[in-house]
């Protein structure tokens, strides 16, 4: 069996990062050891793809790991005919990683040396020695569809020629009025074991950022540097009059002009927060010169939502140093890995063919394979997610992720104009045309709503005047959507208490028939294993009845999500040794668990340690299958829980996702007040697929 993926190239600036970003995205979500390796490299201390990889993917290895040679020691060796010593280092320090991964994503060389012709040798010959299939990516960028046919027919005979395999070749960068003629070409010339693939030019990838104007013009920031991810796709000098250059603005255009010309500054500032102009990407003051004094305490005052920069050189000089400026992707650039991931899973649909060469069985589920395949469900069926808070900026910038990335059908909750204001401002692109915004108030289901809770709630001697208050907040008109089938979830509670989230849920979604009670479950995405901690966040001191409740709900949920439960019971002994009121009532809801769902596996009462540690849960509990083995935690009472989960996510940087509400009739989850975009990202797509299992 095949253990890795060689991705080679034909010149530089092709695209690899897109391949190799995309790539590991998917073999990660097949298996839970996935390494990097990159053969040659321009240092091996600090080399910019590598870094990206390692950081973004969290792989767990050094740098000197992951790299073979630098480049300038690889010319050294070949100067001395050390050809045989060069390939023998790939091969033990891809040896290395092989023995350690269950598959090794290798990325050749940069094309920015010596000559194409020699490193496309090198390429092949470091290939075929590790005896890695190959998937070969060409830029069709400024090409003809006859030049990147030419430049991609000849790399692949030179792999074929060698016996190397050529898994796929993939041709970037083509325009889109070119995809299905280019396909057709590149086509013609390849075997009936090679797929081809074809992705088009994309603006966001190709524009530089403002980060990486900065780092080539060493440029001072004046103001802005939470904007310097800004796209710069086009720029423009200002040297004439403010009226005559608002004509010359375009979307994500840079300006570039002298730094006392305080009437382009200011009147390029305004129209970046006019709804007339495009926004712009940024400004580059030159010549060294500052505004004056009245004029920077001006913009200070101003909420200014670009970056300003300062540099000694002349204008015409600086343009012509941005005009050269060519894009990249570092570790940093959170954006363009987000869009290479994206592109790649519309545009390569590899994993079929990937099956052939990652005939891979695992059963254990890594953080990263979890939250791959919690996407990847939430695509499969989309839902649609009520968000009551919409005018929060974590809100406005998890929805904006989400409908990027067509996972779920949003609406949020608020004043449309102030919405999409605020949205504005923070410079969210989010495509309203794919947002709902409702105002409770002014909906046309606002008095349909008011009858509707009027008649559940009667008997308890609601009136209409109560009924139009409690429509007339978001948690409830949320809710209501729920009920009437307008929603299939809602996420609330970053802003508001778990009890104003949960409490309309309570009266009129209600729990489901076999529920007694609402409980909660964090997953917690530790480095190597994904565990289901409960409950967390809802019952402070269950009964014995309520603790199994809570381990039966919790383990079916865990299923839900692709984890076989092993079910502990956790007290402050384990076993029989223990004996008083806390550990007898967790003694006697292990054996209700056990009575009422034979087909579980469960343990209890057990400690922490002898649950999730093998070599204490076997000294410990030897005839135990769940000691030591143990992923759904049930925690004895609120307290506990609620502070193990926190210490455990604190002290070892575990991702908790989460509480995901369990036992109601729909879907409904809280967050936390203190919740970051990723919480919010995450507890939707969770609410998302527990929609899709009603």
């Amino acid at each position: 069996m095949t253990k890795g993926i060689y991705i080679a190239t034909t010149e530089d600036h092709s695209g690899k990062s897109l391949l190799s970003l995309g790539l590991m995205h998917t073999l990660l979500g097949k298996m839970p050891r996935v390494s990097f390796f990159r053969p040659i490299v321009h240092s091996t201390t600090d080399d910019h793809h590598t870094s990206i990889m390692k950081s973004h993917f969290e792989l767990p290895y050094e740098m000197k790991e992951l790299v073979g040679l630098s480049r300038q020691t690889l010319v050294e060796m070949l100067n001395q005919d050390k050809l045989g010593e060069v390939i023998d280092i790939m091969i033990a320090k891809y040896k290395y990683l092989e023995d350690k991964s269950d598959f090794v994503l290798v990325e050749g060389t940069d094309f920015a040396g010596e000559g194409n012709l020699v490193e496309l040798d090198l390429n092949v010959l470091i290939a075929k020695n590790l005896g890695l299939p190959v998937i070969l990516i060409g830029n069709g960028k400024n090409k003809t569809t006859r030049e990147l046919k030419s430049a991609m027919h000849m790399a692949y005979k030179s792999y074929v020629k060698q016996e190397v395999s050529v898994l796929a070749i993939i041709s970037n960068k083509v325009l889109p009025k070119d995809l299905e003629v280019t396909e057709q070409a590149i086509e013609s010339f390849i075997g009936s074991g090679t797929e081809s693939y074809v992705v088009p030019q994309t603006e966001s990838l190709s524009s530089p950022t403002l980060r990486e104007i900065v780092i080539a013009l060493q440029a001072k920031i004046l103001f802005g540097n939470d904007y310097l991810e800004n796209k710069v796709g086009s720029f423009g000098v200002g040297a004439m009059q403010l009226r005559n250059y608002l004509t010359q603005i375009h979307e994500d255009n840079l300006m570039i002009t002298p730094g006392d010309r305080a009437d382009l500054i200011l009147g390029a500032l305004q129209a970046n927060i006019s709804k007339n102009y495009p926004k712009m990407a940024g400004i580059v003051l030159t010549g060294g010169l500052i505004p004056e004094e009245p004029i920077i305490k001006l913009i200070e005052g101003l909420e200014v939502n670009l970056p300003i920069l300062s540099v000694d050189e002349g204008t015409f000089q600086v343009a012509n140093t941005v005009g050269n400026v060519k894009s990249n992707i570092y570790a940093y650039s959170k954006e363009k890995i987000s869009t290479s991931i994206e592109l790649f899973e519309e545009y390569i649909p590899i994993s079929g063919l990937l099956e052939k060469f990652t005939n891979f069985e695992n059963k254990l589920l890594t953080p990263r394979m979890f939250q791959y395949n919690m996407v990847k469900r939430a695509q499969s069926s989309k839902k649609h997610i009520v968000l009551p808070e919409g005018a929060d900026e974590r809100i406005l910038k998890a929805a904006s992720m989400l409908v990027a990335k067509d996972l779920v059908q949003i609406t949020l909750l608020g004043n449309e104009e102030l919405i999409q204001a605020k949205a504005f401002a923070l410079g969210l692109s989010i495509d309203f045309d794919k947002v709902a915004i409702i105002d409770p108030v002014q909906s046309v289901y606002f008095e349909d709503f008011v009858s509707t809770i009027y008649e559940l709630r009667k008997h308890k001697k609601m009136d209409m005047n109560i009924a139009r208050d409690l429509m007339s907040d978001v948690s409830y008109f949320g809710t209501m959507m729920i009920y009437k089938g307008l929603a299939d979830g809602m996420v609330s509670g970053a802003i508001h208490t778990t009890q104003h989230t949960i409490r309309p849920a309570l009266q009129f979604i209600k729990t489901k028939p076999s529920s007694k009670i609402v409980s909660s479950v964090f997953f917690m995405c530790l480095e190597d294993r994904v565990s289901v901690f409960g409950d967390c966040a809802i019952n402070p001191n269950p009964t014995a009845e309520e603790l199994a409740e809570i381990a039966i709900a919790s383990a079916d949920s865990a299923k839900a999500f692709g984890i076989e439960p092993k079910i502990a019971m956790l007290s402050y002994s384990s076993g029989s040794s223990g004996q008083g009121e806390d550990v007898d009532r967790v003694r006697m809801a292990t054996q209700m668990v056990k009575e009422l769902r034979p087909d579980l596996r469960v343990e209890g009462p057990i400690q922490y340690d002898a649950a999730v540690d093998i070599t204490v849960g076997k000294s410990k509990m030897p005839d135990s299958e769940v000691a030591g083995q143990a992923n759904v935690l049930i925690f004895p009472d609120l307290n506990t829980g609620n502070n193990t989960y926190k210490a455990v996510q604190r002290e070892t940087g575990a991702l908790a996702i989460g509480p995901m509400l369990q036992g109601l009739n729909k879907p409904v989850n809280d967050l936390s007040r203190g919740c970051t975009v990723d919480d919010v990202f995450n507890t939707v797509i969770i609410t998302a697929i527990q929609a899709q299992g009603l």
